[in-house]
């Protein structure tokens, strides 16, 4: 342990290949992001929204507990099992999308989908904030958040394509198996466990220990607690955003290779944005950063309601970008400030349980409204939970 340093500079080589890992596991829910919706509608003639967004539900509340999981086996079990394991539940997914005959087996593969974002994401996540201490926990996250959305949105606009030009399904979902491949393969011989990095931070570290992990992550903790009911609104737009909004452009008229184009600008803004939006909040006190990016989002889904044209649509969906990118990263960066190491892995844990938890409440919720009122009263609404979010964070969170 004498010889294990913290930081970027001095684990580069390690987090690089955790960086490029993350993008693939980005890549797999990109597969689905553009063009699933239609293969629902067009394949298996599923017009009701919440039947269409019944594989988000699956997949949130799959995924939430899988993030659960992955944070409280981190310390017992070790980081690069977990994200090799992660990989292993991947290996059904492309084939099962290219193949099912029916809707159910859509879902089951979004349980296996859920299982390798859990594991696998939740795993990079905590392996590069072992790796760099405390110093630029946000722009760790920021390059790891970056990797896999900038990936969402590259694999999602290029299923668009190609399900433009060849079809829906099998081939924009070949793409996968290559991802899984390159995965597996990385995560079991390139790949070094952080347990070392974790000792050695433990024992420097003066914060205090959390009573109760679970209860005061979810709730009693200010802090914690106000980040965490952050991110599941965040999730819970981002689910209807998957789900509902490649439905809405296409009653629009849009065509596939356009919902293609509007699906992927936002993801990209906002995987891009990280590279940027990470740094900034080891620069400046994260509430501010936190409360400023939901304030945007809200801003933005707000302003969709009225829209009706196609740069309209382009100019909300960066902005929303925008404000999930200056959110996201620094979810995790500020819940690791406030943890001690040996708590982090477990209330990171709960917080993406809780986060992710967001897309199954947003496609029930979204679906729901959208069957009885419009898809776009239920951007409307979803508009105003995330201003309200923000309002919390504002006045809850400690600091300014």
């Amino acid at each position: 342990m004498e010889n294990v340093k913290l930081g970027l500079k001095e684990n580069w080589k390690q987090f690089t290949l955790l960086v490029i890992i993350n993008g693939f596991v980005g890549g797999m829910v990109g597969l689905e992001r553009s063009i699933l919706p239609k293969v629902a509608e067009a394949e298996f003639g599923i017009a009701a929204k919440t039947a269409i967004l019944s594989f988000i539900a699956v997949f949130g509340v799959v995924k939430a507990i899988s993030n659960y999981y992955a944070g409280a086996l981190a310390n017992k079990t070790g980081r690069k099992k977990l994200l090799t394991l992660g990989w292993i539940f991947a290996i059904p997914v492309p084939f099962i999308l290219m193949f099912a005959d029916n809707w159910n087996w859509i879902i089951a593969a979004n349980i296996f989908l859920g299982i390798n974002q859990g594991l696998a994401w939740s795993s990079t996540v905590v392996m590069k904030i072992d790796l760099v201490g405390e110093k630029n926990r946000g722009l760790a996250m920021g390059l790891n958040e970056s990797a896999g959305y900038v990936a969402v949105a590259l694999v999602a606009m290029l299923t668009g394509f190609i399900a433009s030009n060849y079809g829906i399904r099998p081939y924009p979902f070949y793409i996968g198996i290559g991802l899984i491949a390159l995965g597996l393969f990385s995560s079991v011989f390139l790949i070094k466990d952080t347990k070392h990095h974790v000792a050695k931070e433990t024992a420097k570290s003066n914060f205090p220990r959390l009573k109760n992990i679970f209860a005061d992550t979810t709730l009693f903790n200010k802090n914690l607690s106000s980040i965490t009911q952050a991110g599941v609104v965040n999730n819970l737009n981002d689910g209807m955003m998957w789900g509902l909004f490649p439905i809405l452009l296409s009653a629009r008229n849009f065509t596939l290779a356009e919902i293609g184009i509007i699906t992927a600008i936002y993801p990209g803004v906002w995987g891009f944005g990280q590279l940027v939006t990470g740094r900034l909040g080891d620069m400046f006190h994260k509430k501010r950063i936190l409360f400023l990016g939901m304030l945007l989002q809200a801003a933005a889904l707000l302003g969709l309601f009225w829209s009706d044209l196609y740069a309209e649509f382009v100019i909300y969906s960066i902005i929303l970008g925008a404000g999930t990118a200056l959110v996201y990263p620094n979810f995790m960066a500020a819940i690791a400030d406030f943890t001690h190491p040996t708590d982090r892995p477990k209330s990171i844990g709960v917080f993406r349980l809780w986060r992710d938890m967001g897309y199954a409440i947003g496609a029930i919720l979204t679906g729901f409204i959208a069957d009885y009122l419009g898809s776009e009263y239920a951007i409307l609404i979803i508009g105003g939970l995330t201003l309200i979010s923000a309002l919390i964070i504002q006045f809850r969170m400690a600091g300014k």
